[in-house]
């Protein structure tokens, strides 16, 4: 960090990296959702792609979201370096030089964008292409380090793959697609304010404004709360449209009750509390918001089956 307070990117060493470290560039975890919320995406739509067709898909979808994470990392190795989560990644440890990271996030995100345009359609390729530039250039480049609503904007990027295998699937939007789109982007703050409570030191130490750092932990639950009521509504939207059914509507009703009660805990919980045992309630909650996540989408995914192989379907 320079005297004025604003980070430098630093180049280290690098040796020899193996082939897992460029695998980790991926960020491989972010990737496995990004590639299960984009297949459900495009098995619930209303359109049949060979299944060649959509292996090629979600593979493409799936290096896209692997170069966004490489560029992600080249443009925040001096964040990472002193944040505990953060400091063991690839770039900087000094496993892998950041021009490779960069090298390879570019070459990943052409390769995805065209191949995915001639495996689908122009539209499914635009719209990866954007959520790579969204995630790269307008969230961590622009946003991250600029405002504590860096999440709640930037959230859009991981909300985009549910949409992109519906357009790679039809060619077309609706409001469907539109609903998986919101579904993710009201429910992805809640779920990384979570993350910031009880990682909060690691974002003071990086000096990344988070809501926690800029507005403290108790300003952090009440957004939290209001996001996770916010939420409530848009998951029943999606389970009264067209790709939800009694089954989605069940499961949304249960799951967002579960979430609804585990913000109120958040919000509630007195500032005396002891740390290890703030520190549970918190990573409870931001564990579960994974799992609420995941159910929503196999639940769409269910669904469809009942709807195509059920009583009603044959």
């Amino acid at each position: 960090m320079t005297e004025t307070g604003v980070y430098q990117h630093t180049t280290t060493t690098p040796y020899d990296a193996g082939f897992g470290d460029y695998v980790q560039l991926l960020k491989p975890r972010v990737m496995s959702l990004v590639v299960f919320t984009a297949l459900v995406g495009l098995l619930v739509a209303p359109a049949t792609l060979h299944p060649v067709e959509a292996f090629a898909a979600i593979l493409f979808i799936a290096l896209g979201a692997g170069a966004a994470g490489a560029l992600n990392m080249w443009w925040d190795a001096d964040i990472d370096a002193v944040m505990k989560r953060t400091a063991g990644r690839p770039v900087p440890s000094g496993r892998v030089a950041g021009g490779e990271a960069l090298a390879l996030g570019l070459v990943l995100s052409g390769i995805s964008v065209v191949m995915l345009g001639l495996a689908t359609n122009e539209m499914a390729a635009g719209l990866l292409a954007f959520t790579i530039f969204f995630y790269a250039v307008v969230y961590s480049i622009w946003l991250k380090r600029l405002t504590p609503q860096n999440i709640v904007i930037g959230g859009a990027a991981g909300a985009f793959p549910p949409m992109i295998g519906w357009v790679a699937a039809t060619g077309s939007l609706s409001v469907e697609a539109v609903l998986m789109f919101a579904l993710i982007f009201v429910w992805t703050p809640p779920h990384f304010w979570s993350l910031a409570l009880f990682m909060k030191e690691d974002y003071h130490t990086a000096g990344v404004p988070m809501l926690t750092v800029t507005h403290g932990r108790k300003a952090t639950r009440a957004h939290i709360l209001g996001y996770t009521l916010l939420l409530v509504p848009v998951a029943i939207g999606a389970a009264l449209s067209g790709i939800g059914g009694p089954f989605t509507l069940a499961v949304a009703v249960a799951l967002n009750l579960w979430f609804v009660i585990g913000a109120f805990r958040i919000w509630q919980r007195d500032e005396g509390m002891a740390e290890a045992d703030r520190y549970r309630v918190e990573k409870a909650f931001f564990r579960y918001s994974l799992v609420y996540l995941f159910l929503h989408f196999a639940a769409f995914l269910a669904e469809a089956a009942l709807r195509a192989y059920g009583p009603g379907g044959w």
